[in-house]
């Protein structure tokens, strides 16, 4: 199996991450599968394609993501998820990281656009109780922990949890840890790989996807 190559945040050497002008741009990029981005909710419980916590980092404004409603972060050039799924083709597969408390308004959108069986998706998180919260609302779609390592506990939570997958920091897999995860039943995807070397290394090792940014994706 090939690993599907799926681009981080979008292509952000083109437009500001996350947002759809650069998940479009990534989806330009010769060799892209997919795309892999955050979802939080505005004030006004809507969800928005944001990383961070606050707008600071890439929109340059202090305030939180969730103390201010869509038609604000509209102005910010922040996205609402149902744009970004509208938008983007049904052919694209995409890692949907969601972040901040348990919400099912994510759930609703991605159902609308992705249908009841998640096609060509996965639902990922950091937060425990954010995939335990998906495996109560909706048992059967793929759900993949988060992690930055792949020792005994991250791999026995992801096992408690019904993931089907953990997508772990890249510097943590290598053909043991690798075989870990497969023998623990589960899939296995990388992040964020910068350098092509790093990405072809990585996708020898049979991994589901890998997920890239800058130079790596142009490989």
């Amino acid at each position: 199996m090939t690993a599907l190559r799926l681009a981080h945040r979008g292509d952000w050497r083109r437009a500001p991450e996350n947002t759809l002008a650069a998940l479009l741009a990534a989806l330009e990029v010769p060799g892209c599968d997919g795309l892999e981005f955050d979802v939080r909710l505005s004030a006004d419980g809507v969800p928005v394609l944001l990383h961070d916590e606050t707008l600071e980092r890439v929109q340059g404004r202090p305030e939180r993501v969730d103390a201010l409603g869509v038609a604000a972060l509209a102005t910010a050039g922040i996205p609402t998820l149902a744009e970004v799924l509208a938008a983007i083709p049904a052919t694209t597969f995409l890692d949907i990281e969601l972040k901040g408390p348990p919400s099912s308004a994510p759930l609703q959108v991605i159902e609308a656009h992705r249908g009841r069986t998640l096609e060509r998706a996965v639902v990922s998180s950091f937060e425990p109780e954010t995939l335990a919260f998906l495996a109560a609302a909706r048992p059967s779609w793929p759900r993949w922990l988060n992690a930055e390592d792949l020792g005994g506990v991250t791999i026995g939570g992801a096992v408690a949890l019904g993931c089907s997958g953990i997508s772990a920091s890249w510097r943590a897999i290598d053909a043991r840890s690798a075989e870990r995860v497969r023998a623990a039943g589960m899939a296995l995807g990388a992040w964020t790989i910068r350098r092509r070397s790093t990405a072809e290394r990585l996708e020898r090792l049979g991994l589901a996807f890998v997920c890239l940014e800058a130079a790596a994706l142009d490989g």
